[in-house]
């Protein structure tokens, strides 16, 4: 059987050229082996370039892939509408709800019951967050999310510890949850809670886009848009848009004018946008952003 030149590679040190099961792959580029460090040390000056082309090309394989499809609600199995005050995660069993389902139980019953597991709404906000760390005892990414929210903010009888929220947001994206990340990445571009570090900030950001966060695409978009990489600034806003991103939407209707984006681009961006907004439509949650317009429903964070 014939062995290609990659698979070479891969069999053998890349430098001293011995082979053996003991081999270590470049973590940078996965294309050849060493023996050991000192063997990698002595190849680096010839494998340099390449490394950091392939490695970079990997990163964008991953970084451009398509992300995972937002959550459902798990009552009315619609897409959960991309701006957070539209949803609201339930300690009480761990859901996160869309507001229109919540609004349907709420305006049907002068009981304040959880629409999913119907459990009494918490009496108090101690009561909330002791729900909430039972959660975060089981690994719930979305309750360690929620927990470091309110230390970042400081609300709900929890003190302001904005490096312990950002503490929680990296242990919630480790777990899943991709707004974690987009969070912690924010957190070190201001510089709230840490140092200010935007080579993290954008290690974060970009963890997030990958794992389906669409605020943290349209933000890479715009990253690169100012950069003048307007070919990658599209490549973010069309993944963003299919998502039912607004604001991408907007930049792509932008990139059209100025000449970066096609017609085609445009057109599949407006048809991508609508039918993720169709998916996210329903009576009830058109119904609860009335009520919410017109101050006549308030619901707790």
């Amino acid at each position: 059987m014939m062995i290609n030149t990659a698979d070479e590679k891969l069999l053998s040190c890349a430098a001293c050229g011995k082979g053996g099961d003991g081999l270590k792959t470049c973590t940078a580029c996965k294309m050849v082996k060493y023996c050991n460090a000192t063997c990698q040390k002595a190849h680096r000056p010839k494998h340099k370039k390449v490394c950091r082309k392939r490695a970079a090309e990997l990163h964008d394989e991953a970084l451009f892939k398509q992300p995972p499809p937002n959550e459902e609600c798990p009552i009315c199995c619609l897409l959960l509408p991309l701006d957070g005050a539209g949803q609201k995660y339930q300690p009480c069993c761990g859901k996160t709800l869309c507001c229109g389902c919540i609004y349907a139980v709420l305006a049907g019953d002068d009981r304040i019951l959880c629409p999913f597991c119907r459990t009494p709404e918490a009496a108090s906000d101690g009561e909330a967050i002791e729900r909430l760390k039972k959660r975060v005892e089981g690994n719930d990414a979305h309750a360690i999310h929620s927990l470091g929210s309110l230390y970042y903010d400081g609300s709900d009888c929890l003190p302001q510890n904005r490096n312990k929220a950002i503490q929680l947001w990296l242990r919630a994206g480790e777990l899943g949850c991709s707004e974690s990340y987009n969070n912690a990445g924010n957190a070190h571009y201001h510089g709230e809670g840490v140092e200010r570090d935007i080579k993290k900030a954008r290690y974060y950001c970009e963890l997030a886009a990958m794992g389906g966060c669409v605020y943290a695409r349209y933000n890479l978009g715009i990253e690169e848009g100012n950069a003048r990489n307007m070919s990658r600034a599209l490549k973010h806003f069309m993944i963003s848009v299919g998502a039912g991103c607004d604001d991408s939407l907007k930049a792509i209707r932008q990139c059209f004018l100025d000449g970066h984006a096609t017609k085609d681009d445009f057109e599949k961006a407006l048809r991508t946008h609508k039918e993720a907004a169709d998916e996210m439509k329903s009576d009830q949650r058109e119904a609860f952003e009335s009520a919410l317009r017109d101050r006549k429903i308030v619901l707790n964070a």
